[in-house]
């Protein structure tokens, strides 16, 4: 945040900062707020507390209060308010999943929901009570500020940032500098619509980069000098459109102010006289990427090496919170693990698909999947948030990850002690090993929830989740990413699911419109329609199709985009819209 922007605060603020940061600092490796920052998420629920009592006592009417809420992230649903948690770049203190868990428990049904911007729904909070989950929120350094509204969005990266075997650079210090650069930022409070930015470090790219509206991968120039490939107008919803780099190598030195300039120009250029048409994708696509770049490049020319260009001291200032824990020196566990592989064939299966490598030797990061059937994709319950930050302290120097997939990350777990956490898990119902397979479903709230929703989406996902029940079948049939989302708004990322399902409504009906070969990550692509839409007893019959050509037809150890691209989308739309078959 903005220190030197911070309003006057209570007079016992430094204090209180300075002991939930003891409190944080302790044990986790993550950005910790100073007096300033605390100050000022302590003054916006002053504000917002007093605002909300106006309103429900009829001094401020809707629409006055429609934008107040959505600047602290209340949005009204279909049956209750739902409230968005920040979740900066998807990182979580023990304190802070301790007090998820109390949230769900005193002021909602007892559970959350992870969001694909690694954010925290709760959506059954009273409106009168928001102002105190808000306050709550800010005991542990937490708030909702700028998780809604047309401004500039949560921050998301990479769920293995800073522990990933193919890391590049560490993306977190540089999401925490774009978050200090944003929040509150007055330019950019309100933007013709939404703003979402992604950082990726790795050479793999697991923050879906080339769909945001911006998106930074870092690169390295012949001299081996730090610099950042920037891309711009990506973005899903009702005009899906893969962005486009305008630039190949900008100095990190540069990085806020080129931010700003492309903000400027799409803040200056942007639609406003039609939401549908007001994001930056459209302004790229009329523009054309070459022409928006030189209308950048213009913007720039007055702020470059002005004074938001970045030094190495900011850059220390920030990165010196996210110092390596305190690793041992540990020897690889393979041959032993192999061995429990043996004796154990369901941790075996967890292990090759919830573990991933670690730059350090001897240590693993675990996902934890919330995605076992008949439960709603991406929730968790009070118990299971207080058990993760328990199992967070015991096994993960008390810090845990969400993820865009919708499941939690445990990202410094001992080799040794693996066997013993799944068995914990087991327990917990964290374990299903299913990650990247088509039952990791992601997946919005949908019509269960969301006034905007044509549809259901939660159903859908667990009639497949319950077809493809074998998880030997499932195993089988290796990585397939199986996405739905209940409107065109597509916050189920369905046009990047190698099978994307789009809840539609035909005269009053729920129907669903089915895509086919989209992928995030690198050389994203946008998913193919397959055809007209199916009702929605159909839908686990029509995926069970689909699934039976690839089956036939893939060669061996493809994957299902793999085949998909080979073969094309025929073979799949004679297959399910055949008669008789």
């Amino acid at each position: 945040m903005r220190a030197a922007d911070a309003p006057r605060g209570p007079p016992d603020a430094p204090q209180r900062a300075a002991a939930t940061a003891d409190s944080l600092r302790a044990d986790h490796y993550m950005y910790v707020y100073d007096e300033y920052d605390q100050r000022i998420i302590e003054e916006r629920v002053a504000q917002f507390r007093g605002q909300t009592e106006r309103y429900l006592a009829g001094e401020l009417g809707e629409e006055e209060f429609r934008p107040l809420r959505l600047q602290n992230g209340l949005y009204i649903q279909r049956h209750a308010p739902m409230l968005r948690v920040c979740v900066p770049y998807g990182l979580l203190s023990a304190p802070q999943l301790r007090m998820l868990a109390k949230l769900a428990r005193d002021y909602d049904k007892n559970y959350a929901h992870i969001s694909t911007r690694q954010n925290v729904q709760y959506n059954w909070p009273k409106l009168e009570d928001v102002p105190d989950m808000l306050a709550e929120l800010a005991s542990v350094q937490m708030h909702a500020i700028q998780t809604s509204g047309n401004c500039i969005r949560n921050v998301t990266t990479d769920q293995f940032a800073g522990v990933a075997a193919d890391e590049v650079i560490d993306p977190r210090p540089w999401c925490e500098i774009i978050r200090q650069w944003a929040t509150f930022h007055p330019e950019f409070a309100h933007l013709p619509r939404k703003f979402k930015i992604a950082v990726n470090g790795s050479a793999a790219d697991r923050a879906a980069i080339e769909v945001h509206d911006i998106g930074l991968e870092p690169v390295r120039n012949a001299a081996g000098e730090l610099g950042f490939r920037v891309l711009v107008g990506g973005g899903l919803g009702r005009t899906p459109i893969v962005g486009s780099f305008i630039n190949e190598f900008l100095p990190w030195q540069h990085l806020i102010t080129y931010l700003e300039a492309i903000l400027r120009v799409y803040n200056r250029y942007g639609r406003r006289d039609n939401k549908y048409k007001a994001r930056i994708k459209i302004l790229v696509k009329a523009l054309t990427p070459e022409v928006f770049a030189e209308r950048v490049a213009a913007e720039w020319a007055h702020l470059k090496d002005g004074p938001a260009t970045l030094i190495q001291e900011e850059l220390d200032r920030v990165a010196q919170h996210f110092v390596d824990p305190a690793y041992q020196a540990l020897e690889d566990q393979s041959a032993a693990l192999a061995a429990l592989d043996a004796e154990h064939p369901g941790f075996a299966r967890w292990r090759s698909r919830n573990v991933v490598a670690h730059k350090k030797p001897g240590y693993a990061a675990v996902t934890l999947s919330l995605k076992p059937t008949g439960i709603a994709p991406g929730d968790v319950t009070d118990q299971q948030f207080d058990a993760i930050a328990d199992l967070a302290e015991r096994y993960s120097f008390g810090e845990a990850r969400t993820s865009h997939e919708q499941n939690i990350i445990l990202a410094d777990v001992e080799q040794s002690k693996l066997f013993t956490l799944w068995g914990e898990l087991r327990e917990l119902g964290l374990a299903t090993p299913n990650i990247g397979l088509l039952t990791d479903i992601i997946c919005c709230p949908g019509g269960d929830f969301c006034s905007l929703a044509n549809a259901k989406s939660i159903p859908i996902a667990e009639a497949i989740q319950r077809r493809f029940d074998d998880l030997d079948y499932v195993f089988d049939l290796g990585e397939i990413d199986l996405n739905i989302s209940g409107c065109m708004n597509a916050c189920g990322h369905h046009h990047i699911g190698n099978i994307g399902i789009l809840g539609v409504d035909k005269k009053g009906e729920e129907f669903y419109q089915v895509s086919l070969g989209g992928e995030a990550g690198r050389n994203a692509s946008l998913g193919q329609i397959l055809g007209p839409s199916f009702a929605q007893d159909d839908m686990a019959d029509v995926i069970a199709k689909v699934i039976e050509v690839y089956v036939e037809k893939r060669n061996e150890e493809e994957r299902f985009i793999d085949t998909f691209r080979r073969i094309g989308i025929d073979s799949f739309k004679e297959r399910v819209y055949a008669k008789n078959h």
